[in-house]
């Protein structure tokens, strides 16, 4: 039995005991260390929390079981049901006979409470064996009931631990993905393709300026979300040496993207480009108010693009 299958299980439990009333419970800092709130025990002091731990870390199944209800359910990432406390605690039985004093880590990424009485969280746990080899991670999804004072699992859901995504930030630029060149082949143009990166974290862009089709100068552009902002980012590296980082901003069909960049030769270069969607596979691309340490260059002409190539799935 993989230790991973039972990640939820076996963590999830001391991620709401220790976390889930100073979370879900909605109280004030002063209020959950006060020992009088309510007349239960201070969620602060964690002594259920460190009881479970302490349980799981010795390997004590029949303690551990005593943290679910007697009508608990567990479901792992494989669809497997196991229902009741005693079918419960002979999983934990097998789960601890095949591994030992491992240690647990909890991630809490959400907590709220259902009336007064049901909790119900999700987080991320983690399972580190005792040889100190790196820990396996899964996602749970937990309903916790309180009986007299005390918090007890009722249904816990174990699946697949996946990383987060940025990928809903970029709905109004996902159009842009697969690979993109000029209409005219004669002159100046450009091509660009662009694509997921890193569990849809960043776009990733290869782009060049041409010259009767062949490339001039380019580069890679790295697209992602500024958590802190709350824009998107750019930061671009030149084929020739320089670097530059860009803010986009979206209106209507239109983005601007405001660029501040480094030549290799020293000199500060901005600029405002300016990418305007046609349709799925027809777009505009402009530099323009181009600054070159300080002077101000002449306007790009608009450059027609067109899509060639759909993103892979």
């Amino acid at each position: 039995m993989r230790a991973r299958t039972h990640l939820a299980l076996a963590l999830g439990l001391g991620a709401v005991l220790v976390f889930g009333p100073l979370v879900a419970a909605g109280k004030k800092p002063a209020e959950r260390d006060d020992p009088k709130a309510e007349g239960k025990e201070a969620p602060g002091k964690g002594k259920r929390a460190q009881q479970f731990i302490a349980a799981f870390e010795s390997g004590d199944a029949r303690a551990v079981s005593t943290f679910w209800t007697e009508t608990a359910n567990y479901v792992d990432e494989n669809g497997r049901e196991y229902k009741g406390r005693p079918e419960i605690e002979k999983m934990y039985e097998k789960f601890f006979a095949k591994n030992k004093r491992m240690k647990l880590n909890i991630i809490v990424t959400s907590a709220r409470m259902v009336g007064n009485e049901v909790a119900v969280e999700d987080g991320i746990t983690e399972v580190t064996p005792a040889d100190g080899g790196l820990p396996s991670s899964a996602h749970f999804s937990a309903v916790l009931l309180r009986k007299d004072g005390e918090w007890y699992f009722e249904s816990v859901r174990d699946s697949i631990a996946r990383p987060p995504s940025n990928a809903k930030h970029f709905e109004d630029l996902d159009w842009l993905l697969g690979e993109w060149t000029g209409e005219s082949e004669k002159g100046e143009s450009a091509k660009a393709t662009y694509s997921w990166a890193e569990n849809r974290n960043f776009i990733v862009s290869s782009f060049a300026t041409t010259l009767d089709g062949l490339p001039v100068v380019g580069g890679t552009q790295w697209i992602g979300w500024d958590a802190i902002d709350k824009q998107i980012r750019s930061y671009s590296f030149y084929s020739g040496g320089g670097i530059g980082e860009a803010v986009w901003n979206k209106d209507g069909d239109t983005w601007t993207i405001t660029v501040n960049a480094k030549a290799s030769a020293g000199k500060k270069i901005s600029a405002v480009n300016v990418l305007t969607r046609a349709d799925d596979d027809h777009c505009t691309w402009q530099m323009t108010k181009l600054m070159v340490d300080g002077q101000a260059m002449p306007d790009a002409r608009p450059v027609k693009m067109k899509r060639v190539k759909a993103p892979q799935s």
